[in-house]
């Protein structure tokens, strides 16, 4: 092509190339609290099982709460995403609703061909462990072809954090390698995409509950989820 010119246009008819899409699954939501009466009603969790609809999720000491924090850090990173082309689905549109369920997040990718699916979430464990962890899921419910993608998906969120989050694995977790893997949650269970649950860091620790409510800390995180999203999508 000349020096100067102008790529042609894509012919009539002819298909662009699809951007990729990822839903990002902040969880809990700001009136689980005041409704019980739903998010205690009992849903398909997968495998035979059932859970709750949805729970209230954890806190700072200082009472800054899991739902708030993983909404936050979607909007970061979906913000993040866009601007790299990405198209970014929120199984949540603000932080003032209830729900929904574990069961509709868990099949939200199913319906619009996710590419990834990131389900963020924060730990409430004892204020002695700190760092992440990324789970996924024991029994895959889509086959080893969708498990071997999960599995890359884990790995490069793992490597982002790890670099760029400001955290550690998390030290209170078998093995210790920031992975984990789990049967009983629906997210997992119900999506036959690729997906995974990402435990940013433990509300309950002092210094992992600093970074989380520190909008610059949060920033952090949400821009090592985006790096590991997008360098998991390279490699489709």
């Amino acid at each position: 092509m000349p020096t100067g010119s102008s790529p042609s246009p894509t012919p009539a008819g002819q298909n662009s190339p699809r951007a990729p899409v990822v839903v990002l699954d902040p969880g809990h939501n700001g009136r689980n609290a005041a409704h019980p009466e739903i998010i205690q009603q009992l849903v398909d969790a997968g495998f035979g099982r059932l859970k709750a609809c949805n729970t209230v999720g954890t806190q700072t000491t200082a009472g800054y709460p899991e739902h708030a924090f993983a909404f936050d850090v979607a909007v970061r990173a979906r913000r993040l995403l866009a601007a790299r082309g990405v198209t970014v689905l929120l199984t949540r549109p603000n932080d003032t609703g209830v729900g929904p369920c574990v069961d509709q997040r868990g099949r939200f990718g199913n319906r619009v061909n996710a590419d990834a699916v990131v389900s963020i979430h924060a730990d409430g464990a004892l204020p002695t462990g700190s760092g992440f962890h990324v789970i996924e899921a024991a029994v895959p419910p889509a086959g080893p072809r969708m498990a071997a993608a999960a599995h890359r998906l884990a790995l490069a969120v793992r490597a982002a954090l790890r670099i760029g989050s400001g955290f550690g694995y998390a030290n209170y977790r078998a093995g210790g390698d920031g992975l984990d893997e789990r049967s009983d949650l629906a997210g997992l269970n119900l999506s036959t995409r690729p997906s995974v649950v990402v435990e940013c860091g433990n509300m309950r620790n002092p210094s992992d509950a600093a970074k989380m409510t520190s909008p610059t800390g949060r920033q952090r995180i949400a821009q090592a989820l985006a790096t590991g999203v997008i360098a998991f999508l390279a490699q489709r």
